[in-house]
This record gives C-alpha cells, sequence and structure tokens, in this order.
C-alpha cells in the first residue's frame, strides 16, 4: 500500500495538503491518533484500498512516541511510507490564527481553568508542539509555508505525489533573503555577491528565466564561477545522501529578491542535474 503520513505544526497548511491528496484519490483520514495506524491498515487492506493519505498532528501527542516504530513495522510489511512534515514560521503562524479567529489545538485542554495566568498563550502553544514534534520532523520531507500561497502548496503537493517512488528528488528552490531562508532547505547557497540585475531598468521588471536576465548574467564570469562551484558541491555530497536513504533534498538558492540572480541558477542546475536526476523546480518568490 502507498501510505503518505501529513503532520506538522497546526496552522502549516495540512487541511489544504490533505485536501490535494483526497483528490489524487488517497483514502484520507485526519486527525488519527498514531497508536490505530497500524490497525487502520491493516483493515484497508481487508477492503482492496492502494492509497492511503493519513494526517497527524499534536491532538494525538500521548501516541506520538510510537510513531517512528509504527512507520518501521509497515515498511517492513513492504508499504511505500512517505512522511511530508510541514512547518511555518511563528511570525506566519500567529498572523493565520489571527485572520482565522481559531484557537490552537493545544489550548482545547487548558479551557476547563478558572484562572486565565495559567493558560498557555498561543505562542507557547507553538513553542511547545514543535517540541513534541521535533522527533517526526526527522522522518520525512519538510515543506516550509512561511510564505506560500495555498494555490502554490497545493502544487508541491501534486509534485510531491506524483514522484514519490522515485529513490531520491532533488528540489531546487529560489527565494529571498528578505523574505528569509526557508524551513525546509538541506543546502542554502547565497548568490548576492553577483551583479544584480535589478539595478538595470530594462531588466528590473523581469525574471532569471527571462533571455535578457540570462544573457546579463552569463556575461558575468563570476556567475559562471559560483554556478560550477555550487553545481560541484551537490554533484560531489549528492551520493551520500543517497547512500542516507533520503528521499528529498532541498538545494535552496538565495538573493536580495528572490527574482533575477537565484532564479537564474535555480534554473541552470535543474537543467544540469535533470539528465541524470528526479528534479523538481521551486521559485518561492514568483507569482
Amino acid at each position: 500500500m502507498r501510505i503518505i503520513l501529513l503532520t506538522g505544526i497546526s496552522g502549516s497548511g495540512k487541511s489544504v495538503a490533505l485536501h490535494v491528496l483526497e483528490d489524487a484519490g488517497y483514502y484520507c483520514v485526519d486527525n488519527l491518533p498514531p497508536s490505530l495506524l497500524c490497525d487502520l491498515v491493516a483493515t484497508l487492506i481487508g477492503e482492496d484500498t492502494q492509497r492511503l493519505a493519513v494526517a497527524i498532528d499534536s491532538r494525538s501527542s500521548a501516541s506520538l512516541r510510537g510513531l517512528p516504530t509504527d512507520i518501521g513495522k509497515l515498511r517492513d510489511q513492504g508499504h511505500d511510507v512517505k512522511v511530508i512534515f510541514l512547518t511555518a514560521n511563528t511570525h506566519s503562524l500567529v498572523a493565520r490564527f489571527s485572520e482565522t479567529r481559531r484557537s490552537h489545538p493545544l489550548s482545547h485542554s487548558f479551557r476547563a481553568n478558572s484562572n486565565p495566568a495559567s493558560r498557555r498563550t498561543l505562542i507557547e502553544c507553538i513553542s511547545e508542539e514543535r517540541e513534541m514534534l521535533s522527533a517526526i520532523e526527522m522522518l520525512g520531507h519538510v515543506i516550509d509555508t512561511s510564505d506560500l500561497p495555498a494555490s502554490k502548496l497545493r502544487s508541491w503537493i501534486r509534485e510531491i505525489v506524483k514522484i514519490e517512488h522515485a529513490p531520491l528528488t532533488l528540489f531546487f528552490e529560489s527565494f529571498a533573503f528578505k523574505h528569509g531562508v526557508p524551513l525546509d532547505a538541506d543546502l542554502v547557497f547565497d548568490v548576492r555577491a553577483l551583479p544584480n540585475p535589478y539595478y538595470d531598468l530594462t531588466l528590473r521588471p523581469l525574471s532569471g528565466k527571462d533571455a535578457p536576465v540570462i544573457t546579463f548574467l552569463d556575461a558575468q564570469p563570476k556567475a559562471g564561477e559560483l554556478l560550477a562551484d555550487i553545481r560541484g558541491f551537490v554533484e560531489k555530497w549528492l551520493p551520500s545522501f543517497k547512500n542516507d536513504n533520503r528521499s528529498y533534498l532541498t538545494v535552496a538558492i538565495g538573493c536580495t529578491g528572490g527574482q533575477h540572480r537565484s532564479v537564474y541558477m535555480v534554473e541552470h542546475l535543474a537543467q544540469y542535474f535533470q539528465a541524470t536526476e528526479r528534479v523538481i523546480l521551486r521559485h518561492r518568490e514568483l507569482s
């Protein structure tokens, strides 16, 4: 059976991702206690279900510790189990809870307490949840949704579903340092030392995917040198990540605005590695 375990920090987009998986034909279960996972799989096998997506979060804190063991058991039984962990920075999470006016799941147990001073704040709930889920975060592919529109998250989840059986997938992601480093990055490279096309008024409205910007950066010797260094580093260490049984490796390339230099680098790196690897491109700041 193909099993996707969807977990992560509350408010990071698990409901959006679960709906995508449901649309993709997965049998979806939300907020399943981890202790029931193996029994659910056994039941669905008897009903000839081939694809299962399960959302697990901090509301099942009592049985979270046993989840890594249960995942190992399922894999030993021959099931293809993938873990997707959604996260976001605290500022983004606070803003989302404020917009929706929903309470954090960990705050519910304190409602019956008559002493308001003893209740956790939203930030305290988020901090505790990060600690509770820290062991699970290392089990799969992490997606940082801090500055990610729901439409782009849906697109990324669809891409992951399509390639879920590949031994290792390379994600090349461009981003803007002014908006923060992606939390899901495994390797981060800074290309802000390169000449910036932004200061050319004819190039400013374009991106690193457009021919004039490509021509501009192709003419910069440092751009070629840095591209070769990054490519060589990834190429050298990629076998080690494969030997570590990694399913995903996210290489994030950042510049100031995430529009020109980082996009240019990601496009070139993806084109190079596509000849031998499974590659997905992400441009976080481009619409």
